[in-house]
């Protein structure tokens, strides 16, 4: 699917999407590409005068972040980070976004849709976007992109204190289950939020920042910063706690085990003591009307004793 963005009367608005044919004139506009088909990429490939590479490089959901330039074109891969619904509840995860300007337009790329675009049309992080001017474009969509992490951050560490509610009145396998997929996201997180860092590095080599940016530019470091150790801290906390719950876990099954423990030593020795008297060999007191109420006071014995030993091993606490 293509998207286009032209500035109008300092608005920036979508183009009908009927106009997106053969010759149609992309010159300062921005130009967005969720999951495009071959004929997409063909059109506004050929139209903006970009590699092909640069736009499938951004479509494979495997491609590492990173930054280049090459005649006049700055093409930029961050990872974005993205929800996904699965079972009722929603799991995060990364995705490669491509970002590439030339003298004359701006082409985003991404495998799927991607709430980011609407939070720069929105102006819910930035205002006054400008596809005219692209560097700072660039820069205000790393802006979104760290603001984005963050927000997906507050939620996992909500989640996570849900769920820790949870497993304490009850322990379920699937809060644990939910616990390790919130986990796994924030080590995608993690390790994305470090790759941007260094793609983010790199900027200042390859572009020329307005000098009126500089605060902007400052404001997305400190964003990518706070979003890694956020996100930092989120695993080392749930990665903790999931080491408490295995060893409350483990615990629990000792504790299982020994009750069962006491309880076959309790049942199978006077069990035992019974049928060495039922033996057909010869046995003391047999024929004798009191003998069945001596082997019972024995046995009542023998369990007495056992558990007084218990309690004092504490084997019954």
């Amino acid at each position: 699917m293509i998207q286009v963005y032209k500035k109008v009367n300092k608005s920036v608005i979508e183009v009908d999407p009927e106009l997106i044919v053969d010759g149609y004139d992309f010159n300062e506009q921005w130009i967005h590409m969720s999951n495009p088909t071959d004929k997409e990429i063909e059109l506004v490939c050929s139209s903006c005068q970009i590699p092909e590479d640069y736009v499938k490089a951004a479509l494979d959901s495997e491609e590492r972040a990173h930054c280049e330039k090459e005649d006049g074109i700055l093409m930029a891969v961050t990872d974005i980070p993205i929800t996904e619904e699965d079972d009722d509840r929603y799991t995060y995860a990364t995705l490669p976004f491509g970002c590439i300007t030339t003298d004359k337009t701006i082409v985003t790329v991404c495998l799927n849709e991607t709430s980011i675009i609407n939070d720069l049309m929105a102006g819910r992080y930035v205002k006054d976007f400008n596809i005219h001017k692209r560097t700072r474009f660039v820069l205000q969509l790393q802006y979104v992109i760290a603001k984005k992490y963050l927000q997906y951050l507050k939620q996992i560490d909500r989640a996570s204190q849900r769920v820790q509610a949870e497993l304490e009145k009850a322990m379920k396998n699937e809060g644990l289950i939910e616990m390790l997929s919130l986990e796994k996201s924030l080590v995608y997180f993690s390790t994305s939020l470090r790759a941007n860092t260094a793609v983010l590095d790199k900027f200042p080599r390859l572009v020329k920042f307005f000098e009126e940016d500089d605060d902007l530019w400052d404001d997305v470091l400190i964003e990518n910063r706070q979003a890694i150790e956020m996100s930092n801290i989120y695993r080392d906390i749930l990665s903790g706690t999931m080491d408490t719950y295995a060893s409350i876990i483990s615990n629990n099954l000792n504790v299982v085990m020994k009750t069962l423990t006491v309880l076959t030593l309790l049942v199978d020795t006077p069990a035992m003591i019974a049928a060495l008297w039922g033996m057909n060999t010869g046995v003391p007191f047999e024929g004798k009307l009191w003998g069945f109420w001596v082997v019972v006071g024995i046995n009542v014995l023998v369990c007495i004793a056992l558990i007084i030993v218990f309690i004092k091993k504490k084997m019954l606490k």
